[in-house]
């Protein structure tokens, strides 16, 4: 099938040369910036070179074009600004460093939880199963600047030959499988578990979504919390563990049930599950994988299309190879210097990322593509050299009733 840079329109357009048009402002309006900004109490009493809109935005355009110096960045948005008409002048990387400070990580959180949700719609290719949004959730740990601030709050990695050259963050995400949609975060430092910070994002679970996770997040206080959120799950779970047969079904998968650590010895409350239990034929590959799921009936969710099914978390692997390989660049470190700085650029990171996918999800869907088969790489390149010229905003915050202070 073709991928994106290969699809033209009738009139022999790029389709991939399109899909960038407006990629910040679009995604992230002027106006909701705004709204975002009063909320997290960030406005400004008196006029600035650099207001919290355009920080927002800076912020943004720092992780598009990971890499280019404070200046270079402040150059390009600025270019946007003088299709306008208006004069900007660039402001200094000491200037952008404190106003990065003010404006602080809770903006683009709030942003975050703002815009990124889950974007397939019934005629998305390979977002469902059945009747099933099907998303993933996983975890990945980032290379940050050496800093005593940064080592003190996250850590870093530690082995037997001592520990690591540089602190790293620990980064949680639930994902959109077929469009690469994360519309979940949790950060936190490295000495915190995946399966502690996924605990974060259950709330952004709901009811028709089935949740793919590997077998590190299995526990049986998370299952139930998931579980809780009306999602289905389908988990890997370790071979080792024992799981009564309590009934075979037809399809050769079985209900067992779980139990609290407490109630483990006696049995006593327990909670039925379904097991699947395959190997891969034709791989080489001689282990038993062995899924949990809540999904009962075999009529309803055959164990061989869930063997098959479960391949679907590999989607969220690709995901945040994505973020920290292609967008971030292989082997590059965060920039920022303390905590606060971390999290303000891993949430544009994400939001930078979200943008990016939407944009390819509605390209896919006008050209009947599977999201799938579009190329990342390409268009985050094409939304790089299309920014500038989009980024045309006014920096003065709209007049709206939330914020009587116009600067």
């Amino acid at each position: 099938m073709a991928r994106v840079g290969q699809v033209k329109s009738p009139a022999g357009e790029r389709l991939s040369d399109r899909i960038a048009i407006g990629v910040l402002t679009r995604a992230f309006p002027p106006e909701l910036v705004d709204e975002v900004i009063a909320e997290t109490g960030r406005v400004e009493q008196r006029s600035r070179l650099l207001p919290a809109r355009v920080v927002v935005y800076f912020v943004l355009a720092m992780c598009l074009f990971f890499g280019q110096p404070y200046e270079e960045v402040a150059r390009l948005l600025g270019e946007g600004l003088g299709n306008r008409g208006r004069s900007w002048r660039v402001p200094t990387t000491a200037a952008i460093g404190r106003a990065r400070r003010r404006l602080g990580p809770e903006p683009l959180k709030v942003l975050f939880g703002r815009v990124c949700r889950p974007v397939a719609v019934p005629g998305t290719a390979g977002a469902w199963y059945r009747q099933w949004r099907l998303v993933a959730v996983d975890g990945t740990t980032l290379d940050l600047a050496d800093t005593a601030a940064n080592d003190g709050f996250f850590g870093r990695p530690g082995s037997g030959r001592g520990v690591g050259a540089f602190p790293q963050a620990r980064v949680v995400a639930l994902a959109e499988c077929g469009t690469h949609a994360v519309f979940g975060a949790a950060i936190g430092p490295l000495s915190v578990s995946e399966p502690v910070l996924s605990r974060q994002l259950l709330t952004e679970l709901r009811a028709g979504m089935l949740l793919l996770a590997d077998r590190g997040f299995y526990g049986f206080e998370l299952w139930q919390a998931a579980r809780a959120s009306g999602a289905d799950l389908l988990w890997r779970m370790r071979k080792s563990a024992a799981l009564p047969v309590m009934e075979v079904l037809t399809d050769g998968s079985y209900l067992s049930t779980v139990h609290a650590e407490k109630d483990r010895r006696s049995r006593r409350n327990p909670v039925t599950v379904r097991v699947i239990e395959y190997t891969l034929a034709h791989s080489g590959d001689a282990a038993v994988y062995r899924l949990l799921t809540t999904l009962l009936d075999p009529r309803q969710a055959p164990a061989r299309e869930l063997a098959a099914l479960y391949a679907q978390r590999w989607e969220i692997e690709t995901t945040l190879d994505e973020i920290k390989t292609h967008q971030r660049g292989p082997k590059l470190l965060l920039r920022s210097k303390y905590p606060w700085g971390v999290e303000q650029e891993i949430y544009g990171f994400l939001l930078i990322h979200h943008a990016i996918r939407q944009l390819m999800h509605q390209a896919a869907l006008d050209h009947g593509l599977d999201p799938d088969r579009m190329s990342f790489t390409r268009s985050l390149r094409i939304v790089r050299r299309q920014v500038p010229a989009q980024a045309a905003f006014s920096p003065r915050q709209t007049h709206t009733g939330t914020d009587p202070h116009p600067c």
